[in-house]
């Protein structure tokens, strides 16, 4: 697994850090035992936030150009049955 990045991990602390705070005072919970549950849920949850954001790439990967074919086709001429009968045949 790559190492995460500067935005990654900034996005995942916050989470924990907000998280936290927010299920702490919507539970109004007192107990050490509450504390540490939702302390830990925390966690697990900015743990989440920063493994499945996704990675920001510099540059673009380099496509490999087409091959390509540098032969220059010319399509023949066609002659029909008789074409030379037919030039300068004034009878």
């Amino acid at each position: 697994m790559p190492r995460p990045n500067a935005a990654q991990l900034a996005y995942g602390s916050a989470t924990v850090v907000f998280s936290t705070v927010a299920l702490l005072l919507l539970s109004r919970t007192t107990t050490p035992l509450g504390i540490m549950v939702i302390s830990a849920a925390g966690l697990l949850l900015g743990l989440l936030v920063t493994v499945t954001m996704p990675v920001h790439r510099a540059a673009p990967a380099p496509v490999p150009p087409l091959p390509r074919n540098d032969e220059i086709r010319v399509p023949a001429a066609r002659v029909g049955a008789g074409a030379d009968t037919r030039i300068g045949s004034n009878s």
